[in-house]
């Protein structure tokens, strides 16, 4: 019989469905890692919280004073960008700082096209 080993978490895409549902049911927590300028000129996915990436070192961090109170390293996180490069460096930190699921979207257009609302900024 095998017996299983603890791996690190690795970053696991997401259904833009899924995503939804999960959100919406409190079952995840949505980060937007865009930069306030594009949030400003195409909104956010709607409960998404605001965690630009350049402050994503910190803010997901638990061991940082600027953790970002609303995260959990045991809930399960997603997160998006416009294209999805941005979200997977920033899931990567995420990981590195002991989140145990974690989730790439992709970009915002994702979350609109599943059925996601977007609400403006500002």
């Amino acid at each position: 019989m095998n017996m299983p080993f603890n791996r690190p978490a690795a970053v696991q895409g997401i259904a833009p469905g899924d995503a939804i549902a999960r959100v919406a049911n409190n079952e995840a927590t949505l980060i937007d890692v865009r930069d306030i300028n594009e949030l400003m000129s195409s909104g956010t996915a709607k409960g998404a919280l605001h965690i630009p990436l350049m402050m994503m070192q910190t803010r997901a961090d638990p061991r940082h004073p600027e953790f970002h109170p609303e995260l959990e390293t045991s809930k399960p996180v997603i997160l998006y960008c416009a294209s999805g490069a941005r979200s997977n460096m920033a899931a990567q930190m995420l990981v590195a700082n002991g989140f145990n699921e974690v989730y790439n979207l992709g970009g915002l257009m994702h979350w609109h096209q599943g059925g996601g609302e977007i609400v403006p900024v500002g």
